[in-house]
């Protein structure tokens, strides 16, 4: 069991990655799945297959399914999401939506996500609540959310400079402290 890095921002080198960066720094064996490197499918690129009986996801070989298995063998996974619109960015619904080929049929698959400790880091200034409402589902009580405000910070998101922020790297250190120890350190 280890630590898993989501970062769900379809930009390189931008304020998720850089955030993706520090925190697999912190945990030397996290394993980090971005965004910026690999895509999936969204549903209704296909005819549907996976709603029909015995049917299965045409896209089952895409990054999907690898995705949330490591998440179930993690100790503790974080999920760094960009705020597009005031709603987490397209790559976070693909994720979501496309998890009924994963969990259609395993409903103990569900539980057991949904088990799994859980962070999320927001790179957001506006609209909190959208993302508290949207992540819930994910976990089983509410959800452990940090939001970096770059405007907090004296940056500007598009930038992707948060992280040259001593306050930002400070605050996320402490969410990031709050969390289990990685394989194969002490408390």
């Amino acid at each position: 069991m280890s630590v898993c890095i989501v970062s769900f921002s379809s930009r390189k080198n931008g304020n998720c990655g850089q955030i993706a960066a520090h925190l697999q720094s912190l945990y030397g064996d996290a394993k980090l799945y971005d965004f910026a490197d690999f895509s999936i499918h969204p549903c209704g690129d296909c005819v549907y297959e996976c709603f029909s009986r015995g049917g299965r996801c045409p896209f089952m070989e895409d990054r999907e399914y690898e995705l949330y298995e490591a998440i179930l063998g993690s100790a503790q996974t974080y999920y760094i999401i960009p705020n597009y619109c005031d709603y987490p960015c397209a790559n976070f619904f693909i994720f979501n939506e496309r998890s009924q080929c994963f969990f259609q049929g395993y409903p103990k698959r569900v539980e057991a996500y949904c088990r799994i400790p859980k962070k999320f880091i927001v790179v957001s200034n506006t609209n909190e609540q959208n993302f508290r409402e949207i992540l819930a589902y994910h976990v089983e009580d509410e959800p452990d959310i940090l939001f970096l405000h770059a405007r907090k910070y004296g940056k500007v998101s598009i930038a992707g400079d948060l992280m040259t922020s001593g306050e930002a790297v400070a605050q996320l250190e402490a969410f990031a402290g709050e969390s289990p120890p990685a394989v194969g350190t002490s408390s």
